[in-house]
């Protein structure tokens, strides 16, 4: 009897904690794969809800001035709104509004595409339109993290390509009990359509992933392990102590009711 419980308690032991091995990033040798990379650096197609910033340039500043945005512009914001108040928004309908030239279309345009727009429609605003300089960019990759991480929510990287590590780092990484070799990602686009897809970061071919960088407005749900549902602990020792803990329930239930 006694030799069983030995035996169920070790079998309960190195089941329920976490292997290391579990929470160990990007195991492996790398393998170079050119065709994933291109994938990879495809140009952005702005959404809804994106936030785009733009910045026209000219010898006329007095002219400029008329086209800039003032709205937020108190630089003690601009850490904290994202782009929000000095950038523009792509509303429901795909458009930004810039002052003195109305809504344009954007969604489904790069940011190269949208420049070219801009200039066009400033061409016949300026005397010498070559003196126009214009830079159209993404205020920020914007995307949300939920599930098992330190810091979970909407967050904002102000970098121009983003990785799923980066991603995950920046919401204080994965907990002890969450699933690194399964990572979800849910992807809107211009379309309506919605992609879900999942990779395992434990693995270096994540590096290889089409995913690898995330898109603006991703969503990255981190799952838990089956060690949470449990509830039995994430070590051998923490296992250990609950599984005592029930043992010593059980056996003083056990011989109370015998006393009576």
């Amino acid at each position: 009897m006694i030799r069983s419980l030995k035996f169920l308690f070790i079998v309960i032991i190195f089941s329920s904690c976490v292997p290391s091995k579990d929470l160990v990033y990007l195991q492996g040798d790398p393998v170079q794969k050119t065709e994933i990379h291109k994938i990879n650096n495809e140009p952005y197609k702005l959404q809804i809800s994106d936030v785009v910033s733009i910045n026209i340039k000219a010898p006329d500043e007095k002219l400029v001035a008329l086209f800039k945005k003032t709205e937020g512009t108190n630089s003690s914001q601009q850490p904290i709104d994202g782009g929000y108040f000095s950038g523009y928004t792509v509303d429901n309908h795909g458009n930004i509004r810039l002052p003195y030239l109305g809504e344009i279309n954007v969604l489904g345009f790069t940011t190269k595409e949208v420049r070219v727009k801009l200039e066009e429609r400033l061409k016949g605003m300026f005397k010498n339109p070559d003196d126009v300089f214009v830079t159209v960019k993404l205020a920020g990759i914007k995307y949300t993290v939920i599930g098992e991480v330190a810091s979970p929510g909407p967050k904002v990287i102000y970098q121009n390509q983003v990785s799923i590590i980066d991603a995950i780092s920046n919401a204080g990484d994965i907990s002890v009990t969450g699933n690194r070799k399964q990572i979800e990602i849910y992807r809107g686009y211009f379309n309506n359509d919605v992609e879900k897809f999942s990779i395992d970061l434990t693995n270096v071919d994540a590096f290889n992933s089409e995913i690898f960088y995330i898109k603006p407005n991703d969503i990255i749900n981190v799952l838990p392990l089956k060690q949470k549902a449990w509830g039995t602990g994430t070590t051998g020792l923490s296992s250990l102590t609950t599984i005592l803990s029930v043992f010593t329930l059980v056996t003083s239930t056990i011989l109370l009711v015998r006393g009576l």
